[in-house]
């Protein structure tokens, strides 16, 4: 039986993408002062709306919504993911600091897809 959960925050993918979020918004204060409404602003909303979609399909009372929310939240991931490949060809980042948090990345959207199993699941028992 699943674990019960007594908000958002206790769930596995946000954990995981606020972790995320944490780090790009730590990462993207290494870059240049001409990126600050670039792409450092742009890494630091992907990476917010990650933990922003699961809080709010978390809040929805159908399954339905709540994958929609989690599907947003994946984009958000694979979003920020480009963004980390542009960073290095920029060279604000290096190699081995960006397969590090694409892999991070990957692993959180591993886990979002086996949140949006289970819902589909739940939402085809009810």
């Amino acid at each position: 039986m699943p674990q019960r959960h007594n908000d958002f925050r206790d769930l596995k993918i946000w954990k995981q993408c606020n972790e995320i979020r944490q780090k790009i918004w730590e990462l993207t204060k290494t870059f240049p002062p001409e990126e600050k409404f670039r792409l450092s602003d742009q890494m630091i909303r992907s990476s917010r709306s990650t933990t922003n979609c699961i809080a709010e399909g978390y809040g929805r009372f159908h399954f339905q919504e709540n994958i929609q929310f989690c599907r947003h939240s994946r984009g958000s991931l694979f979003e920020l993911i480009d963004h980390l490949i542009i960073a290095n060809d920029c060279q604000y980042i290096d190699n081995e600091n960006k397969d590090a948090l694409i892999n991070e990345i990957k692993s959180a959207i591993r886990s979002i897809n086996g949140f949006i199993k289970y819902l589909q699941n739940e939402k085809n028992k009810a």
